[in-house]
C-alpha cells in the first residue's frame, strides 16, 4: 500500500465515505469503560464533537435495551444536525425461536429511525452452543431473518460478528457461513470482532486474508486493547483487506479499552494515505479529543499518540540541538496536520539550544543573549536537582528566563513577612486565615507597605486571597486572576514529614490558563512561590 510522505497533506485522496468506513462506537462500547456514565445531554454533545472530525458512522447506543439509549435517539432526530456522519442503532439479532416480527428489540431498532443498524450476532460455534443454547443452523436463520426484515424497512444493515477471531480458531466455518448469509440477507459489512481483545498483528492479518479469500462482502474489523495491540491489529486487517474499521474516542471501552479512534484517523490517514475524513477536518483530532475526554470526566492522556499534549513533546539537548536545524528530524509528522503542537521541554537535560527554542515558543527573543542563556541553563540545572520541574510550569520558566535579560521588570512588591493559620471550630467548621505584608512600588519610586489579611478553605487558598487584596489596588488585572486547579507532588519521600514538596498551580484570568510552579520542604511555602509566580505571569502578560 502506498505510503506519501507523513506531512504531505496535499498527497492524500479524496474523500470517499462509500469505499472505507470510519466507524465511532463511544457511545456505545466506549461508554462501558469504568467510571463513564454519559448523560444524555453528554451523549448528544459527544456526537457533535465526532461529526466534527468527519467519522462517517457514529453508534449511538442499544435502543429498546437502555432507555437512556431510547431518549438519546428521539432527540437526536431534533436535536442532531450531523455534516459527515450518519447515526447508528446497535442492536442484536432475533431471539431464538421467536418470529423477528414479534421480537421486540428488533422493533426498537426500527423505532429509533436511523438509517444505519448494526445488528451483534454470535459467530463462535462454542458461544452458538452454550450461550445461545442453540444450533448452528438456528444461529444462521437468526442472523438471516433479522437482516432482510431490517433491509425490507429500508435500513442500511451491518452485522458485528462477535468473537470471530476466537471463534475461527476453533472451528473456521461457521464464522464463514455468518457472514456469507448476513451478506445473502442484504448486510452491507461483516465486521471480524477481536471481542475478548488477545489478537496480534500478525494472527489477524493471516485470518482477514483467509476470510477475504473466502467471503464475497465488504469486510470490517473491531479490535479490543486487552494485548495493547489494538490500533496495530487494525492497521493490520486494513492491509489486509478490510474496509470498515470501528474504535473510540481516546480509546474508551471495556477492560483495557477499544482501538483509540483518533490513533485510526491519524494512521491510516497520514501513513498509508487512505481519505477516510476529509481534509478540514484532521487538524480537529487534538480539539475533539481533549473536549470529549472532558465530557467523559477522565483527564486527557498526555502520551496519547498525535493528539497527547507531550506527543510532540522534546527533552533532551540533543534533540533541541538537531530541532533548532531542522524540527522535521525528531517529528514523524508535522503537528499541525492533527492539530498539535511541537513543545520544547525545559530540563537539567536541557542545553543552549533547548532554552532557545523554548525562548522562541514562548516569544522571547534571545538574540545575542548567549550570556543570559548560559546563566539560564545553569540556573536551571542547579533549580532541577532541588526538586524543580519546568516542564509542565512554562510560565515560572518565562519569568525566570525573563529575568536573565537585560530590562527586566523589578519585582511587583518585596515580601516582608506572611503568616497562616488554621482553626477548627467546635462546630466542625474549619477556617484558614491568612495575613500578608508587602512594600508595593507605586509609579513615583516609592514604596508602600501593605498590610492585608484574607480568609480560606485552607492556607494555600487563604494566602491566595491575602496577596491578591494586597496587590489588587496596584495591579487591578488581578481582580480577574483565579487559581483553576492545585497539584502537589512529595519528593523523596522517606516516611517522615520533612520530604521536600512540589506544588502546580494553574491559574486563569477568563482569557487564558498558565501554570507555575514552587519547591520547599514546607507546603506552603512552595506554595507560596507557585502563587507569587502566578500574580506575576498574569501582570507581565498584559
Amino acid at each position: 500500500m502506498a505510503k506519501p510522505p507523513a506531512t504531505d497533506t496535499n498527497s492524500f485522496h479524496v474523500f470517499d465515505t462509500d469505499s472505507f468506513h470510519v466507524f465511532d462506537t463511544t457511545l456505545r462500547d466506549g461508554a462501558q469503560r469504568e467510571g463513564v456514565s454519559y448523560s444524555v445531554a453528554d451523549k448528544l454533545a459527544v456526537a457533535r464533537l465526532l461529526d466534527e472530525i468527519g467519522v462517517g458512522f457514529i453508534e449511538g447506543g442499544w435502543p429498546g435495551a437502555l432507555p437512556k439509549d431510547t431518549e438519546f435517539f428521539a432527540r437526536a432526530r431534533t436535536e442532531l444536525d450531523l455534516r459527515h456522519a450518519q447515526l447508528v442503532a446497535f442492536g442484536a439479532t432475533r431471539k431464538v425461536g421467536v418470529r423477528v416480527e414479534d421480537d421486540a428489540q428488533v422493533r426498537a431498532l426500527l423505532d429509533a429511525q436511523t438509517a444505519v443498524v448494526c445488528l451483534v450476532a454470535k459467530s463462535d460455534v462454542r458461544h452458538v452452543r452454550e450461550a445461545l443454547r442453540t444450533t448452528p443452523e438456528e444461529n444462521l436463520a437468526m442472523v438471516a431473518d433479522t437482516v432482510a426484515f431490517l433491509v425490507a424497512h429500508g435500513r442500511r444493515v451491518f452485522v458485528d460478528c462477535e468473537h470471530f477471531f476466537d471463534g475461527y480458531a476453533a472451528d473456521p466455518d461457521h464464522g464463514v457461513a455468518v457472514l456469507e448469509t448476513a451478506f445473502a440477507a442484504g448486510a452491507e459489512v461483516g465486521v471480524l470482532c477481536d471481542t475478548n481483545g488477545g489478537m496480534l498483528p500478525m494472527s489477524v492479518g493471516r485470518v482477514v486474508a483467509d476470510v477475504r479469500a473466502r467471503t464475497t462482502g465488504k469486510l470490517g474489523i473491531h479490535c479490543q486493547d486487552d494485548t495493547g495491540c489494538a490500533v496495530a491489529n487494525t492497521l493490520a486487517a486494513v492491509e489486509a483487506g478490510v474496509t470498515h474499521v470501528q474504535g473510540t474516542a481516546n480509546g474508551y471501552g471495556e477492560r483495557a479499552g477499544n482501538a483509540d479512534t483518533f490513533a485510526l484517523i491519524g494512521n491510516l490517514v497520514t501513513k498509508m494515505g487512505l481519505p477516510v475524513v476529509p481534509a478540514e477536518c484532521l487538524p480537529e483530532l487534538k480539539r475533539v479529543s481533549h473536549a470529549i475526554a472532558e465530557l467523559a470526566n477522565i483527564a486527557p492522556d498526555d502520551h496519547q499518540p498525535f493528539v497527547g499534549a507531550s506527543a510532540f513533546a522534546h527533552k533532551a539537548g540533543l534533540h533541541a540541538s538537531a530541532i533548532k536545524v531542522s524540527p522535521e528530524l525528531y517529528n514523524h509528522l508535522d503537528p499541525a496536520v492533527v492539530g498539535n503542537d511541537m513543545r520544547i521541554l525545559v530540563t537539567e537535560m536541557a542545553g543552549r539550544a533547548s532554552i532557545e527554542l523554548k525562548g522562541r515558543e514562548l516569544g522571547v527573543d534571545l538574540a545575542g543573549q548567549a550570556d543570559a542563556i548560559g546563566r539560564v541553563v545553569d540556573q536551571v540545572k542547579v533549580l532541577e536537582a532541588d526538586g524543580w520541574s519546568f516542564e509542565a510550569a512554562d510560565a515560572s520558566f518565562e519569568l525566570l528566563l525573563r529575568a536573565q535579560l537585560p530590562g527586566a521588570p523589578a519585582p511587583l512588591f518585596e515580601l516582608e513577612s506572611y503568616r497562616t493559620s488554621v482553626e477548627h471550630w467546635g462546630n466542625g467548621v474549619v477556617v484558614s486565615e491568612a495575613t500578608v505584608k508587602v512594600h508595593v512600588p507605586n509609579d513615583d519610586g516609592t514604596t508602600e507597605r501593605v498590610i492585608s489579611t484574607g480568609e480560606g478553605n485552607g492556607p494555600v487558598n487563604a494566602l491566595d486571597n491575602a496577596l491578591r487584596q494586597a496587590l489588587v489596588s496596584r495591579y487591578p488585572h488581578l481582580a480577574d486572576v483565579s487559581l483553576a486547579d492545585y497539584k502537589v507532588r512529595i519528593l523523596g519521600w522517606n516516611g517522615g514529614t520533612s520530604a521536600t514538596t512540589r506544588v502546580l498551580v494553574d491559574s486563569s484570568d477568563g482569557v487564558g490558563e498558565w501554570t507555575t510552579v514552587g519547591v520547599h520542604d514546607n507546603i506552603v511555602e512552595a506554595s507560596w512561590h507557585a502563587l507569587v509566580d502566578a500574580f506575576t505571569y498574569a501582570v507581565r502578560r498584559r
